[in-house]
Order: structure tokens, then C-alpha cells, then sequence
């Protein structure tokens, strides 16, 4: 049979190799994408390509009034829009920002999540901005309060919702108990979500479980204050974060940012102290890449070039490696 001066044999021919670097293409995307949703990432593994391992965090070390939602969400909106016009990827936003860390409002204007007006218009601002957003939100799921923290993409999706574990036990009348961890898998890595004291808990066990939960990088909204009194010259700000934050950051080679809000306690258990910053970020080999200014009026944003790295083992092949750097004198 002839299809035009050429055979039909000739025709099928020819087009079975037309197509075949189109299949091939269409077969790597679908390895890759196969990578992405269920595939491992850990040593000895193939890396994701399409995880971003470079990309600027912006720490946003902001005023925070207690009990005044609509003046802090306003301005947690502005320090959005200009740190992505800073080229932020992601923006580290503090502890309770909506309304001030045990601000005893807590109790009437905690919204739900996602569908409260807080929730609403931090996803506003992260989809129109298209950066991802973390912030610490109070969170009321029926008639309970929660000490909650949030991460949303670039999007305005919800990806993380967390809630306090080791809170503060001044915090235990207005917010109630958290009961799990989360990491997410984003276009920047895994990425792990803790609340300020949550890095603190015993042995820092809640740190190094989304370590091995796979975490590159911990985000941590915080709310850091000290008495009316304190001198930082006399007695530096930091050292109880720079302890956990420092070790399992090295034994973990993950990154960990923990964003601060500044000004004063206007009500609640430490009515009167200071919110003062000191925002810290360190890096996965356990150096201290940056802290924040000090003080109630040390409002910033502070911008870092974040670089992860590929997670160097998994589940007991951590004993193994940090066997290994005990044994070649590593610490």
C-alpha cells in the first residue's frame, strides 16, 4: 500500500522516531515528578532536582502590640510585601504576632485556622506577594485557645499548622496543649515548624525529632523577653537558643531560624517585660550565621542567603555518621 511516493511502512517508521525523544522527555518528567511526591531524599539517594537548595529567608523582627490584631496584621502585611521586594523566598514572621504572646485578648479574638480573618489575610498576603509565610498566630478551634503557628505557600495555600508543645507554664491558663510535629516538602526542602520554646524541651528532643523527621531547615516564630531591668551588657541576650539551636543544627546539618517580635508586654503574666528581638538564625554546620539587633524598639528585617543541603542520613544511619565524626575527632 502506498501513502503518497512513500510506503505506509516508511510513514510508521519515520514517526515511531519522531516521538521517541518526546516519550523519553515525558518519562524523565514523570521520574522526576514521581521523585517529588513519594521518593527519598536522604544519603546515598538521588537528590531531587527540583528542590531550590539556595534561596534568601527573611527574618522579620517586628513591633508586636498586645491585643491590637488589626495594627499588627497591617503591619506584618507591609514587612511581607517589602521583604519579597527584597527577593525573600521565605518570610519568618514572630511568636502570637496577631495579638501578643499571653496577651489575655487571646481568650475573645483567637480565630480559627484557616478560616479566620488572621489566617485569611496572612494567605492574602503571602499569594500576592508569592513568598511563603511562617507566623505565630492564637489560634480558637471551638471554645479552645491555642498558641499556633502557621506556614503557607507562595500560593496562599496552607501547608503546616502547629501547635505549641512546650509552652511556658505562665501560658498554660490561656493556651492549651499541642500533641504533634510536622515538617512539610516544599519547593525549598522539608522544612520544620517549632514555637519558640518548643527548642527548649528536655534533651531538645522536639529539635532533633524533625531532624530525623527529614527537616533541612527549622522555622521557629518566637517571642523572646526579659524584665523591665535587664542589661545587656551586663548579662547578653541569647545563649538559652544558641544552646540548642547550635547543637542540633550541627548534628543534624539542618539550618534554624528563630525570629523574635520587639516592644513591651502590655498585659498578662509578664506585664511590663520587654520583647527585645535577637532574632537568630544558624547554619547546618552549627555556626551562628546571624542575630538580630536588641531592644523593644529594635525593629528590622534582617535578609540571609540560606543554602541546604541533601539530608546526610537517615534513621539509625545517624548513629553511624556522627560515630564516624566521633571516631575522625569531629564533634
Amino acid at each position: 500500500m502506498q501513502y503518497g511516493s512513500r510506503s505506509l511502512f516508511s510513514v510508521v517508521r519515520r514517526t515511531r522516531a519522531d516521538i521517541l525523544p518526546l516519550m523519553l522527555t515525558v518519562w524523565t518528567v514523570v521520574i522526576a515528578l514521581t521523585a517529588w511526591l513519594g521518593g527519598s531524599r536522604f544519603a546515598g539517594e538521588q537528590e531531587n532536582p527540583m528542590v531550590k537548595r539556595s534561596f534568601k529567608l527573611a527574618l522579620v523582627q517586628m513591633l508586636v502590640e498586645g491585643g491590637e490584631k488589626e495594627k499588627n496584621l497591617d503591619r506584618a502585611e507591609v514587612r511581607i510585601r517589602e521583604a519579597a521586594g527584597h527577593g525573600a523566598a521565605i518570610v519568618l514572621l514572630p511568636e502570637a504576632m496577631d495579638l501578643g504572646w499571653t496577651h489575655p485578648s487571646a481568650a475573645s479574638q483567637a480565630e480559627p485556622i484557616p478560616d479566620g480573618s488572621t489566617c485569611r489575610r496572612l494567605m492574602k498576603a503571602a499569594a500576592q506577594n508569592r513568598v511563603y509565610v511562617c507566623a505565630g498566630v492564637t489560634e480558637k478551634d471551638g471554645g479552645t485557645v491555642y498558641n499556633s503557628a502557621v506556614l503557607i505557600d507562595s500560593k496562599g495555600h496552607l501547608l503546616i499548622r502547629h501547635r505549641k508543645l512546650n509552652e511556658l507554664d505562665i501560658g498554660h491558663d490561656l493556651y492549651a496543649q499541642g500533641d504533634r510535629l510536622n515538617v512539610c516538602r516544599t519547593e525549598y526542602g522539608t522544612i520544620g515548624l517549632l514555637i519558640c520554646a518548643d527548642a527548649t524541651a528536655a534533651h531538645y528532643t522536639l529539635l532533633r525529632a524533625l531532624g530525623y523527621m527529614g527537616a533541612d531547615i527549622i522555622v521557629s516564630p518566637s517571642a523572646w523577653a526579659v524584665p523591665p531591668d535587664h542589661d545587656n551588657v551586663q548579662t547578653p541576650y541569647g545563649d538559652t537558643w544558641r544552646r540548642p539551636y547550635e547543637t542540633v543544627s550541627r548534628e543534624f546539618a539542618i539550618w534554624i531560624a528563630g525570629v523574635s517580635n520587639v516592644g513591651k508586654l502590655t498585659a498578662g503574666p509578664w506585664k511590663d517585660w520587654n520583647c527585645i528581638g535577637c532574632s537568630l538564625l544558624f547554619d547546618a554546620e552549627g555556626k551562628e550565621v546571624v542575630q538580630g539587633p536588641y531592644g523593644a524598639d529594635a525593629d528590622t528585617i534582617l535578609y540571609v542567603d540560606v543554602k541546604t543541603m541533601q539530608r546526610p542520613a537517615r534513621g539509625t544511619d545517624w548513629d553511624k555518621r556522627w560515630a564516624q565524626k566521633s571516631g575522625a575527632g569531629g564533634s
